[in-house]
């Protein structure tokens, strides 16, 4: 089989379209037929080697894919050839709190990863997905959705007619603007593209703001409720974009961290922390329980993901590039077609 791998170096010009032994299934695991993977920013800086951890070599990256049951070990209960499947961030996450022990089993590092023609997962770490979503679309969903999902409903407590504010047109936001469409929220969502604020409000953004043209978007934000605030902000920028987020908030509001586009550091704003009383948490995607949760909303709303680009899985250096350049909306995948 061919897979993607870092060999020798650290480096998007240094991965590669390997050949590899075929795998073959132990007696709880199922061997997996790929159809699609699709990027997150988190490859990206894995694959930079910048990702907070050393990289380990030979790596072969991505955690989120669809793919075709091949065959399953004698073990198995869960799965039989021939069903469609999502791999799961974390292989060993599959309710309740997150454990240090099953926070060390994303996909992709330390665990080998979803970017090969075939790879073997053990029957906890994949789910069965919404049939009438393509395999490109199930292929976005293990960490972007899930992320999105958890921000919202897990973590956070909303009620319908409570305001959302999203930051950029990216995946997670994107589905973060799906979601709470259909839970019947209020929207905002920012971009530095008018062309992309307009593909929002097509999926329902109530409102957009152009941090370009509006650099003070946390007041702008503010404005748009009459003052009071928005109630949730799906923070993904990092540097330059906290102050805002809590320019935003209203008071007891909801900061769901999730992301640094922007860059990790930016001075930690206590005044603004005691004054709106805002909570702020950390978000790293969910459990099997969660994403189970989320397929059923996906299924009953029609929840169709984004996505933008697609490209075959041996161009998968020109993918990683066009996320880095921000030339998205939504979601790029790799496809094994």
């Amino acid at each position: 089989m061919r897979a993607l791998q870092l060999t020798s170096e650290i480096g998007v010009d240094h991965l590669e379209v390997v050949e590899a032994p075929d795998p073959v299934a132990g007696p709880h695991e199922v061997l997996v037929r790929m159809r699609a993977i699709s990027l997150n920013y988190r490859d990206l800086l894995m694959v930079g080697g910048v990702y907070g951890r050393a990289t380990p070599l030979p790596l072969t990256p991505f955690s989120d894919g669809c793919g075709i049951v091949e065959a399953v070990g004698g073990e198995v209960t869960r799965f039989v050839p021939g069903d469609r499947v999502s791999t799961l961030f974390f292989q060993r996450w599959i309710s309740g709190r997150p454990t240090p022990q099953s926070q060390m089993s994303s996909l992709g590092m330390p665990i080998p990863g979803a970017g090969r023609e075939l790879a073997t997962f053990h029957e906890d770490g994949l789910s069965k997905v919404p049939a009438f979503l393509s395999d490109h679309q199930v292929s976005t969903l293990a960490c972007a959705a899930l992320t999105a999902w958890r921000a919202l409903f897990e973590d956070a407590r909303l009620e319908p007619g409570d305001t959302v504010l999203l930051q950029g047109t990216g995946g997670v936001s994107i589905f973060g603007l799906q979601f709470a469409k259909a839970a019947g929220y209020r929207t905002i969502i920012t971009s530095s593209s008018d062309e992309k604020l307009e593909r929002a409000r097509s999926l329902g953004a109530d409102h957009v703001i152009n941090y370009r043209t509006t650099p003070e978007w946390g007041a702008a934000a503010r404005g748009l409720t009459g003052g009071r605030g928005v109630d949730f902000v799906m923070e993904v920028g990092g540097a330059g974009t906290l102050t805002q987020s809590l320019r935003s908030i209203t008071l007891m509001g909801h900061i769901a961290i999730i992301g640094v586009l922007g860059g990790p550091a930016e001075p930690l704003q206590m005044g603004s922390m005691i004054a709106t009383g805002a909570r702020l948490q950390g978000v790293s995607v969910g459990s099997r329980v969660m994403f189970e949760a989320m397929c059923r909303a996906i299924e009953t709303h029609r929840i169709e993901p984004v996505v933008d680009k697609a490209y075959p899985f041996t161009e998968a250096r020109a993918a990683l590039e066009a996320m880095r350049a921000g030339e998205h909306f939504g979601k790029i995948v790799l496809s094994f077609d």
